[in-house]
Formats: C-alpha cells, structure tokens, sequence
C-alpha cells in the first residue's frame, strides 16, 4: 500500500493546462497501488463527476475538489486587473456532501458573480461556504507563497492565520518540490509560519502531466492556451519537468530531507474525506414564480433580461 497520495493534480478538464487523461490514470494509480487521489483542475468542476464516477468503479477513492482562483479584494472588483492578476491560487477539497455543495456553490459563484479574466471567488464567499472542505495553501501562485517570496513573512503569517481560523485543523500548508530556485525559499517560509502556527504541512506535485516525458507536450499545450509558439521568447512556461505523476518513492525521495510527515499527512487527507453521491437523482430547484405568471413565459422574460444586461457590460 501506498504512503503518499497526490492532492493536487489537474485532469484534461482543467481546459488547456491539464493533461492527465482520467483512464490513464487510473492505470497509474493501480500500478502504483495508490488507494486514490485528487482532481483540482484551474478554477472548474467539469471533470468532477466522470473523475468521481471512474474511481469509483476502479475501488478507487476520487477527492473531489479545485484549485479556486481568490481574489486579492472584492470578486465584483473588475477593474485594472492583467490576466495573470486574476487571483491568488487556493486547492479546496470537499470533505463530506456539505463541503462538495459548498465547493459547487463557490464554483458557481466564481463564473457568475466573480469572473474577470478567470472565474474567482473572494475571502467573504469562503467565510460563508467554508465547512465541510479542506484547504491547501496551493502552489507558487498561492497568496501565502507570494507574500514569501516577496519577504512579507508578517503578512504571510496573518494569511495563514485567517485561513486557520477559517478552516481549523483541515488547513494545511502545501509543500512541493517542483526544481525551482523560488520553491525553495517558499519552503522554508512555511516551514517557519508552520512552526509558528502549530500548522500541518503535506506534499504535493502539482501534476499536470502523467509522465516526465510529457513535458514538452505540455509546453505546447500552453502555447495553445495564450495562442503562442515555441519560438515566442516571453511565451508563458513553468521552467520545470517535475510536474509529472510521481511514485511514492519518488515522492519520499524529493522530500528526503524533511519530516516524513509531509507525506503521511496525504493520507490523513485521504482518510477525512467521507464523500457518497447519490447520482441518477437529479434534484432541480422549485422556481418561484410571481403572481400572475407562467414558469415559461416567465423563464423566458427573465433570460432575456439577464441577456441584455449582460450584452451591456
């Protein structure tokens, strides 16, 4: 059996970014006889139910959850904002039927009410759908990793802290190493806040890709997304082969040097989630519709509002 699961991984749903097909790995996840794993695809829910669905079947255990894009302020902020300002990235994991109605409600929310670039969410939403989910402090572009590295350990700290406060003991500070110079000094920086806090820490890699021969491919994937080429000099790349579907040996290996309990706390993850949907049930909302009115008609007047105020943005 494994010691190690991976937490944070992006499908072929995470559009344009991922590249994990799900048959393959399940394939993988049986030859490394891991019990199951995580699907956190960029900001969306698409692949949730085939993921959960497939894993299932495998007797695999799927945790179904997203790396959200949190925005810096307000969601309903939309304004001078670059793409790759969007918002802080945050993996959000559903512990049991009331944390995956949050985490689809908080999916929902982003694209309706938040997005600007990508679909966000924002603190006062994960102060109002934050029980039944665990939460990893994400990747480099997590808000406490970027404080890190631009040496507000003070602020990081207070980050950390809501989060805490926010998530209790299903708040973990996520550690990865993926080759990069900047990773490292983000370790160490939360391996202090986690001493500070009395915080546990897991580690992840990121996967994007099943093997490390993919990562070429993948390069080129990303230049189908922000529709660059190869030869394009400022086109937008990781730097680093290392996000591949590592074994659990390997995983041990990378993190060799710290405690063994980055790895063991994967499962610890693993064993919290108690998540049964009952599929094949569809449950629609009951429309309330006023006085008067027709659930057609009414139906129709309304899309054709939101329409126009929509095409007036």
């Amino acid at each position: 059996m494994s010691y190690f699961v991976h937490l944070h991984l992006h499908t072929e749903w995470s559009l344009l970014d991922g590249a994990i097909k799900i048959d393959d790995l399940i394939e993988r996840l049986l030859a490394y006889r891991m019990p199951g794993c995580a699907i956190t695809d960029h900001g969306t829910l698409y692949g949730l139910i085939h993921f959960y669905n497939k894993l299932t079947s495998a007797g695999l255990k799927p945790l179904l959850g997203c790396e959200f894009y949190v925005a810096e302020g307000s969601r309903f902020n939309k304004k001078s904002l670059k793409r790759g300002e969007a918002g802080y990235h945050l993996i959000l994991i559903a512990k049991n039927e009331v944390g995956y109605k949050h985490l689809v409600k908080l999916g929902s929310l982003a694209y309706l009410e938040g997005f600007y670039y990508r679909p966000r969410i924002d603190k006062e939403l994960l102060k109002t759908y934050s029980s039944g989910l665990i939460a990893l402090s994400a990747c480099l572009e997590g808000e406490i990793p970027q404080l890190i590295l631009q040496g507000s350990m003070d602020k990081a700290l207070e980050v950390a802290k809501f989060y805490h406060e926010l998530f209790g003991e299903d708040f973990y500070l996520e550690l990865q190493r993926n080759g990069l110079p900047e990773q490292e000094k983000v370790n160490l920086g939360l391996l202090e806040i986690a001493e500070k806090l009395k915080l546990k820490c897991v580690a992840t890699a990121d996967c994007h890709y099943l093997d490390k021969e993919d990562a070429f491919a993948h390069e080129v994937l990303l230049c189908i997304q922000t529709g660059k080429t190869l030869e394009d000099t400022d086109r937008f790349k990781f730097n680093t082969d290392k996000l591949y579907f590592a074994s659990s040996e390997e995983m041990q290996e990378r993190f060799k040097d710290l405690p063994s309990s980055l790895l063991e706390y994967t499962l610890e993850i693993l064993d919290k989630v108690e998540l049964k949907l009952d599929l094949g049930n569809p449950l629609f909302p009951k429309a309330k519709v006023p006085p008067g009115e027709k659930e057609e008609t009414y139906f129709i007047k309304k899309a054709r509002e939101g329409l126009a105020k929509r095409l007036a943005e």
